[in-house]
């Protein structure tokens, strides 16, 4: 869903999602056509922990229709400094569980799938086959090679973010435009850690970040970080916008034939 949808087949908005999304309506470029937009869109965020939580929160509570949520495991303590789906009752019960339930919460206009999986090669094609819009908030390496593999086979948008300790970094893959995941890290990197240190407000900061690239990627609005990305550290307050190149060799999209630039977005 990198172009625009035809407005002749979104779905109309009832009265009651007028009055609920009036005031982002009201952004030039967006209007009542990018809000239908959301309402047509299905988008797979892959782990709903502290940066992923936030990315999910932030795409509810804009109206996408439908969030597909993979994450496996129980709520550990170790989680509710940073993973504000969870609660300190749901401490040993399934964390998807506990996002679709605060999620169905905040704006139960939205059809949340939860699948008590992380992403894999066995199901990576089922769930990416699922949405028109990707969101990589994985803490490994595999589960983002997986995804940003099957993305760019299916041709759909991949937002991808990550952060560790105060930093952060936030990209947008478009299948046949931009780079994709494989031409930046051709190899895990070796110091990827599975733990690392973090506090929430980092997280939620890409996170929120995140979810407006996947808001703007289909609504057709602004500028997406394709080509582009951003590195930030909040120790200092410093933020960067990089260009990034396909490589021509990559393994997963070196063949891909370029992708024509999009038009200009339109909202209204």
């Amino acid at each position: 869903m990198s172009e625009p949808r035809d407005l002749d087949n979104l779905p109309l908005l009832t009265p009651d999602e007028r009055a609920v999304y009036e005031w982002q309506t009201w952004v030039p470029g967006f209007g009542e056509s990018g809000q239908r937009r959301l309402k047509a869109a299905s988008v797979l965020v892959s782990r709903v922990g502290g940066l992923g939580g936030a990315v999910a929160t932030y795409l509810a509570a804009a109206g996408v229709g439908r969030l597909v949520l993979a994450h496996a495991g129980d709520v550990r303590p170790g989680d509710l400094h940073r993973q504000t789906l969870m609660t300190h009752d749901w401490v040993g019960k399934p964390r998807v569980e506990s996002a679709a339930r605060r999620l169905r919460e905040l704006n139960p206009r939205v059809d949340v799938v939860p699948v008590p999986e992380n992403v894999s090669d066995a199901n990576v094609d089922r769930l990416v086959g699922m949405a028109d819009v990707v969101v990589d908030a994985a803490p490994l390496f595999a589960e983002r090679f997986a995804m940003n593999r099957t993305a760019v086979g299916q041709r759909k948008p991949m937002v991808e973010a990550a952060m560790y300790d105060l930093e952060a970094h936030l990209t947008t893959i478009l299948p046949g435009r931009t780079p994709c995941l494989a031409c930046l890290y051709p190899e895990p990197p070796p110091h990827w850690r599975r733990q690392f240190p973090v506090f929430g407000a980092v997280s939620a900061t890409v996170g929120c970040m995140a979810a407006m690239e996947a808001i703007k990627v289909i609504a057709g609005l602004g500028e997406p970080l394709a080509g582009r990305m951003l590195t930030f550290s909040l120790r200092e307050m410093t933020f960067r916008t990089v260009r990034i190149y396909r490589d021509p060799a990559c393994p997963v999209c070196g063949s891909i034939p370029a992708a024509p630039a999009s038009p200009s977005p339109s909202g209204g």
